[in-house]
């Protein structure tokens, strides 16, 4: 058998002598009854070529290979094989060769782009560590934590079907992977409008509680890993609506007094515990974590595929009457609230939300993210404070 092997003399390549290299391959072998004919292969284009491709000589078999500066013509390299399985010794010829390798591109830096779905790149660089948005109604800053990838992700839908006083806000807090939480970010809000159009407006409790599910739904049909938990507020009709799935936590500041209007769904809550247990799971303290099966920290969320037995995605949802006294509301991801407590956090951005003639509450947000970094927090955080008042 024999194998030629053509050598470019491009200049986007560079001489090396460790490695020979091939793009693609063409084979072909003549038949059974042509015994003169020797099968032969023919290797172009430089992809990896390694012995498990084609079975080379062992060093002492073979006389010394003399590598030579490019010459204007492509030269080549002959392997003959005395074997139609490809199994014996073979010969290099002495042709000259040169074996050339491709140069590696720059790398790219590519700047963060934050949109209304809080979309971050998929391999955080320096710029991915902290991301920040401004808007009239509300503002959302989102810091990278130190255990790897960020993995929360936010949402805010404004003016909906044209009115001002209407929109959906939404803070998700992924695990196991960024997909659940990107797909969240990007469906889950308009599954939730989706339903209140189909009711005309009613039952808003079950409109959320449906877009929760059919999120979820739509989630495990990709066949994605990993889940999310999931925390929403709907502003309509002079109505606060806020449901969750999972440990985000939202807190409304009352006239200056934390008001949480989620409570965290954990295994080690006593309902969401006879609730798993009932169901023929277990769950588990080590230490001082409870899980699900030994595994998952959150009880309820988006995903999760291996453990949806257990871990559910029906929200529970609460509705508060829009009033003067409501002045701001504070969605964030666990990252915060395992170090800040809910009045800590509204003592720290009330006064860079109310009573001063141009509120701060993106300042607000950085400080309570500080804050809990300041206090050990390692954990990624997405902190969204929205204006009430904007809304009244």
């Amino acid at each position: 058998m024999s194998c030629t092997v053509a050598i470019s003399n491009a200049p986007a390549f560079t001489p090396v002598t460790n490695s020979l290299l091939c793009r693609s391959a063409s084979f072909s072998s003549s038949s059974p009854s042509s015994p003169s004919r020797k099968p032969s292969v023919r290797l172009t284009r430089f992809p990896s070529f390694t012995s498990s491709t084609l079975l080379l000589p062992q060093p002492s078999q073979l006389g010394s290979l003399l590598i030579q500066k490019p010459s204007s013509v492509p030269t080549t390299i002959s392997v003959v094989v005395n074997s139609d399985e490809c199994a014996s010794s073979a010969v290099i010829c002495t042709s000259p060769t040169t074996v050339l390798k491709r140069k590696r591109p720059a790398r790219l830096d590519i700047p963060v782009v934050a949109t209304d779905f809080g979309n971050f790149p998929a391999s955080p660089s320096a710029a991915a560590d902290f991301v920040e948005v401004e808007g009239d109604e509300y503002t959302v800053c989102c810091k990278r934590g130190r255990r790897g990838a960020m993995e929360d992700r936010y949402s805010a839908l404004v003016n909906l079907q044209g009115n001002s006083k209407q929109g959906i806000f939404g803070v998700f807090d992924g695990h196991g992977g960024t997909k659940a939480a990107e797909f969240a970010a990007e469906h889950l809000n308009k599954n939730i409008v989706d339903e209140l159009v189909r009711r005309n407006g009613e039952d808003v409790v079950e409109a959320c509680k449906n877009g929760y599910l059919k999120t979820d739904s739509e989630f495990l049909s990709q066949e994605f890993q990993g889940g999310s938990c999931c925390l929403t507020a709907l502003i309509r009709n002079g109505e606060l609506v806020v449901s969750n799935a999972g440990d985000c936590r939202a807190v409304v500041s009352r006239d200056g007094i934390a008001e949480a209007l989620t409570s965290d769904h954990k295994p080690s809550r006593k309902d969401e515990k006879d609730r798993i247990e009932t169901s023929g799971g277990y769950v588990d303290c080590s230490n001082n974590v409870w899980r699900i099966q030994g595994s998952l920290a959150v009880s309820r969320g988006i995903g999760d595929q291996y453990l949806k037995q257990w871990v559910i995605a029906e929200p529970e949802t609460t509705i508060l009457e829009l009033k003067p006294e409501l002045e701001f509301l504070v969605l964030a991801s666990d990252g915060l609230w395992d170090k800040v407590s809910n009045q800590e956090v509204v003592d720290t951005a009330r006064p860079l939300c109310t009573d001063i003639s141009a509120p701060q509450p993106l300042s607000a947000s950085k400080k309570l993210i500080d804050l809990a970094v300041s206090r050990g927090s390692v954990d990624d955080m997405c902190v969204m404070i929205i204006q009430l008042q904007q809304f009244c």
